[in-house]
């Protein structure tokens, strides 16, 4: 596989983790009614790690020095407080409200590679990004009521807007371990620093509530539900999503979230016979559009391949 090739084959990686997470909203909406939300998350990340550490295991290779690990538990707190700010901001708002989170973030991602990393901010990456959003925008109006966005609770608005700077400092100050080690090692290292860290948060919800761990419901629904959000909303797609920063830059990177809605809109229509319209189409191709700009971009010297790429 030529490098030309393997960065653009590679880039599409994010566009496969925004894929997974089309669903996760109208999932983890569903979950909380059987799991309280951070408990929700716990069990979602608890899975997602064991089932990425069993692979890195079955590939075998050195752990990360005992020096390194300050790193990974760094990114572990980053993934903690995105799932607990956006599961419990979730759970608190409407889905208008919820569409924020994804055209916030690639904005964020932008601004904050440039301040920490360096990355150039290039006429074509930034009218990439702007016909992107404003496809996703179109889509995102054609399904809901943006008037709603000031009816709802400004708390969970407020949570989701942590969320996605979170998920930004998770994504930006990753790019170096994934560099060093590779996407699979750099994503299963900070999920798996993150869940004594949620399960920590999951134990003090489950006491706020008057509940304690045996009462959460085992059903076929909640289980479903966990499997879905643990395997391809975490494992999966937050493998994909780093997979991407070992060819590209965060900045380019952060546009494949611009999809999400869109993917969600899809299989809303396939799934459950949604109405989809022609914002949908319209509002597609624009993001599809500036994807493609984007991703076109020459890469800077520093977005070169991962100097690990075992995976």
């Amino acid at each position: 596989m030529s490098a030309t090739f393997g960065r653009y084959a590679f880039a599409l990686a994010p566009l496969a983790a925004a894929a997974l997470w089309g669903g996760m909203y109208v999932v983890s909406k569903w979950g909380f009614a059987l799991v309280p939300p951070v408990t929700l998350g716990f069990l979602r990340v608890a899975l997602g790690a064991g089932a990425l550490w069993l692979v890195v295991a079955g590939r075998g290779g050195p752990a990360p020095a005992r020096d390194e690990w300050s790193t990974f538990a760094a990114l572990g707190g980053w993934v903690t407080l995105t799932v607990a700010t956006q599961f419990v901001g979730t759970e608190l708002t409407n889905a208008s409200q919820g569409s924020l989170l994804t055209v916030l973030t690639p904005v964020f991602t932008v601004a904050l590679g440039a301040l920490v990393l360096g990355e150039r901010v290039t006429p074509a990456k930034a009218g990439g990004m702007t016909v992107a959003g404003a496809g996703t925008a179109v889509v995102l109006a054609g399904r809901y009521e943006f008037a709603s966005i000031a009816a709802g609770n400004l708390l969970g608005v407020a949570l989701l807007l942590v969320a996605s700077a979170a998920w930004v400092g998770y994504t930006v100050w990753g790019l170096r371990a994934v560099r060093r080690h590779g996407a699979l090692r750099a994503a299963t290292y900070s999920s798996l620093a993150s869940v004594p860290m949620l399960g920590a948060l999951a134990a003090g919800e489950l006491w706020y509530l008057g509940r304690s761990p045996a009462e959460v419901p085992l059903t076929v629904e909640s289980a479903a539900a966990v499997l879905y959000l643990g395997l391809a909303s975490t494992a999966a797609a937050w493998f994909l999503w780093y997979k991407g920063l070992e060819y590209v830059s965060a900045g380019t990177v952060a546009v494949f979230f611009f999809a999400q809605p869109v993917v969600g809109a899809a299989l809303g229509g396939a799934l459950l016979g949604e109405a989809l319209g022609p914002g949908f189409l319209a509002g597609g191709a624009l993001m599809a559009v500036g994807i493609w700009v984007v991703s076109r971009e020459r890469a800077d010297p520093a977005d070169g391949p991962a100097e690990s790429t075992a995976e």
